[in-house]
């Protein structure tokens, strides 16, 4: 009934008798008619434009569905501005500002009539699983906040140039392709822009550039190419700069290093080369984390990030063809938790170039030190005991390390994966490998370990992987390895190993590969599928 019976109230009034004669009856009959159908359906000029916010509401509800029940109070029995998700002035009319449905495992498409929510101010429909193009959106000029991330969106980004009021564009995760249009560099209010996670193609618009309140722009995990524009340096503003898993090639131009504002920098997983600028730290003196993996990058690792980058919790440069020494002012770092250098041409002969393990122990979070995959020689330094407690992963493997490992490493007691393999290291393992109780992977691999696998290697029963292949370990197989109950993966193969299988082997009920080839072994072996 509401939708087809509709009080209207003129707004002019003519000086004739009988209009004038009708009015009292009129007046009477109004208050009725309001508190039975409810002001939103009393239209003058103004009140009208509420009639088009409800037909907008039931056409994006008619689009959907709705499993988890959402959008069940938006029925006729109340007015609009009640409905979950729905936000309304305060004012006479009531106009629509708000619509947050985020994580209500919406689907379906979105219809085109949302657009007509002209007053809307905030749209979110994020974590849903919402389909088909982006809908029309270019009449909302009262726009700041657009969350449509974390659906399945598809087809081109729509016209969006023309709202100059939105602070917070965020699109990513989604399946949106096409082009970056050149009209977004107009939404000159923008902090946050974020298209990542989608399939975008060609190339960063250099009008990005004029969005000079920008704060946070993401752009990762797209097909974008060529190079990354210069113009990116005029966002003065620009705390985050996430450009990786993309295409981009060349140099990171000189005017990014001039963002001193800038705390994150991702370009990891693209063709980007050539040297950092030697007072990186110096020009970037905010960075928390710098993520430069899997590009191309050379020549030396600037020292001016442990000099004046102070705040550095996270640096990864691994997968490059970075060479020199590991620069030991990474020790003044003392938020550091995370840093990777692996796969690199990085060297360390002598006590000089291993000084910067020595001061790594002022690095009290240091979580992950990954230094595999390099050129580092020579014996592994006592001073690896000294590391912080907190340390989680240590991996050395796959360098050109001598001798035998340092029974000070025991004292890492936090570690989870301990990597030494493909080196030449030798001796015993007895002695610190009990210590390390929470060890889920150890990788000694491909060394020339000797003597017996110690029976304290029961120990680790947080062991998921072990490697222990390519060695010279002798002797039988401890029966303890029956209490490594969380084995799932066992290379035993390629060493000097002989004896009987022990039989509590069949506890290692989680194991799904098991190597013991190129040993000694009789008799046979039982296991529980």
């Amino acid at each position: 009934m509401l939708n087809i019976l509709q009080v209207t109230v003129k707004c002019t009034m003519h000086h004739s008798e009988q209009p004038a004669r009708l009015a009292m009856p009129m007046l009477v009959l109004l208050p009725l008619l309001l508190l039975y159908y409810g002001v939103g359906n009393v239209h003058c000029s103004k009140v009208h434009d509420s009639s088009i916010d409800l037909q907008a509401l039931l056409d994006f509800k008619q689009g959907i569905n709705d499993p988890n029940g959402a959008l069940n109070n938006w029925t006729m029995r109340s007015h609009f501005c009640h409905w979950n998700g729905v936000e309304c002035t305060l004012e006479q009319p009531r106009r629509v500002v708000g619509l947050k449905l985020p994580n209500q495992s919406l689907s379906g498409t979105i219809s085109s009539s949302l657009g007509n929510l002209t007053f809307l101010n905030h749209l979110d429909l994020s974590y849903n699983n919402f389909v088909g193009p982006l809908p029309l959106l270019g009449k909302l000029t009262f726009l700041n906040y657009l969350d449509l991330s974390n659906n399945f969106f598809d087809g081109p980004l729509p016209p969006l140039g023309h709202l100059q009021q939105l602070q917070c564009l965020s699109l990513n995760n989604n399946n949106l392709s096409g082009i970056i249009p050149d009209e977004l560099g107009n939404c000159s209010n923008l902090t946050i822009l974020d298209l990542s996670s989608n399939l975008l193609v060609g190339s960063i618009p250099s009008k990005l550039g004029l969005l000079s309140n920008l704060t946070y722009l993401s752009l990762r995990s797209n097909q974008l190419g060529e190079s990354i524009p210069s113009e990116l340096g005029q966002l003065v503003n620009l705390q985050s700069l996430l450009l990786a898993e993309n295409s981009l090639s060349g140099e990171i131009p000189h005017a990014v290093f001039n963002l001193s504002s800038l705390q994150y920098l991702y370009l990891q997983s693209n063709s980007l080369g050539k040297a950092l600028p030697s007072n990186i730290g110096e020009l970037l003196p905010n960075l928390t984390e710098l993520a430069l993996e899997n590009n191309t990058f050379e020549g030396p690792i600037p020292a001016s990030l442990g000099n004046s980058a102070l705040r550095l919790q996270v640096i990864d440069l691994s997968w490059n063809n970075f060479s020199g020494k590991i620069p030991t002012s990474f020790g003044n770092l003392s938020n550091l938790t995370f840093l990777s250098l692996q796969y690199n041409h990085l060297v360390a002969r002598d006590d000089q170039d291993w000084e910067f393990l020595n001061t790594l122990r002022n690095c009290k979070s240091l979580k992950v030190l990954a230094l595999d995959s390099n050129k580092l020689q020579g014996s592994i330094p006592q001073s690896i005991g000294n590391l912080p407690t907190s340390l989680q992963q240590l991996l050395l493997g796959d360098n050109s390390l001598s001798g035998q490992v340092p029974q000070g490493i025991g004292k890492l007691s936090g570690l989870t994966r301990l990597g030494l393999g493909g080196n030449h290291l030798n001796g015993t393992i007895e002695g610190w490998i009990e210590n390390l109780k929470n060890l889920q992977v150890l990788r000694l691999q491909s060394n020339n370990f000797t003597g017996q696998i110690p029976s304290s290697i029961s120990n680790l029963t947080q062991l998921v992987y072990l490697y222990l292949n390519e060695n010279e370990f002798e002797g039988s197989i401890p029966a303890s390895f029956g209490n490594l109950r969380r084995l799932e993966y066992l290379d035993l193969s390629y060493n000097n190993l002989q004896g009987y299988i022990p039989t509590n082997f069949t506890n290692l009920q989680q194991l799904i590969e098991l190597h013991l080839s190129n040993n000694a072994f009789q008799g046979d072996i039982t296991l529980v599928t």
